[in-house]
């Protein structure tokens, strides 16, 4: 029974390096908690004491409310060693030994992206972040993030308004909701996707503990796309992460007298390549991109009105509302709709046209 990982967790001085050079040797949990002590001083890293605190475990009430969570959860715990273990992740160095997971995560997540950025983007870095991820879902492409605040909300969004899928990776467990005001969207996200932590239930959101997730967001995906990120951006961590892995690195340029571009823009300077539009990952990764599929999402009649006006020349807001004859205050939360759904695009002169 894997659920007995959170027993494991739990002992004293138990780490993941130890965790995992008992897995090599006994294969499951359970063939941990019955092997003798003269077995388990055989393993690298398991002293004296470490062997009778296995042999001698009993469970405590605390691990028992980690249980019952993991239950009323219907989550489950996941090894290295086991088929549903995700394939991407498996390959990397530092792999996590165990996953606890809330929901699925299936063999076509192996097509995945990563969309990362700061906690708190622009209205500009929010829109994109939606828009990549809405376009990317469509394809099929599964979209990670943490479920920070900012641009990975927007990210997982972007996915779930696309009936896409998305996996979320915490830097606490997975009955821990942090950021808190993002608890509604776990139960959305497990449902088409998952929710993943290498933390034990009931770990708190320490700030170490970030870093370290980074390395599975990455290790999660074909690339890393940055959004938006000042200098010196937890995100670019996570971008380290995925070059130590060989992961391709993507970044949306910003405008250079903004802060929340600094480090999105170094990091094109140092070799990420730019992108614009979903065509330019699809086209690095080697992913078919069939632009007719943008001619199956549903549309309002006004939305169709804006399409049907971009058909020839770029246009200006206030040319469009006067074609369609609605007022700017009606026409700008469209046009960002439509911006986020990616049939349309705002051109510098603040000018739009359709993407397909």
């Amino acid at each position: 029974m894997n659920e007995l990982f959170i027993d494991l967790y739990d002992i004293p001085r138990m780490t993941e390096a130890k965790i995992k050079n008992l897995l090599k040797t006994f294969k499951t949990p359970a063939g941990i908690f019955q092997a003798s002590k003269n077995d388990l001083l055989d393993v690298k890293g398991i002293d004296e004491e470490i062997a009778n605190l296995i042999k001698n475990y009993r469970r405590s009430k605390e691990t028992e409310e980690k249980h019952k969570r993991l239950r009323m959860l219907n989550g489950k715990v996941v090894s290295f060693l086991d088929d549903n273990y995700p394939s991407n992740l498996k390959h990397i160095a530092h792999a996590p030994p165990v996953l606890f997971i809330r929901g699925t995560i299936k063999e076509e997540d192996s097509k995945a992206i990563a969309i990362v950025g700061t906690r708190k983007p622009t209205s500009y870095g929010r829109m994109v972040a939606e828009k990549f991820a809405y376009e990317l879902a469509k394809l099929g492409i599964t979209i990670v993030s943490g479920l920070a605040r900012g641009i990975d909300t927007h990210a997982h969004l972007g996915a779930l308004k696309a009936s896409g899928r998305t996996i979320a990776v915490l830097g606490c467990g997975i009955d821990v909701y942090y950021p808190p005001e993002n608890k509604k969207y776990y139960e959305d996200i497990s449902n088409n996707g998952a929710v993943i932590s290498e933390f034990n239930l009931g770990t708190a959101p320490l700030a170490i503990n970030f870093p370290r997730r980074n390395r599975i967001i990455s290790g999660l995906v074909l690339g890393v796309l940055a959004v938006e990120a000042p200098a010196n951006s937890g995100v670019l961590n996570t971008v380290n992460w995925a070059l130590d892995q060989g992961k391709e690195v993507f970044a949306v340029p910003g405008a250079i007298d903004k802060n929340t571009s600094g480090g999105t823009n170094q990091l094109i300077k140092d070799g990420a390549k730019p992108v614009t539009c979903v065509e330019d990952i699809c086209d690095e990764l080697k992913i078919a991109y069939d632009k007719e599929i943008k001619k199956d999402i549903p549309l309002s009649e006004l939305e169709k009105q804006i399409i049907d006006v971009l058909s020839g020349e770029p246009l200006y807001p206030d040319q469009i509302a006067e074609a369609i004859k609605v007022q700017i205050t009606v026409l700008l939360p469209q046009l960002l709709s439509l911006e986020i759904k990616g049939l349309i695009k705002q051109l510098p002169g603040n000018k739009y046209t359709k993407t397909f």
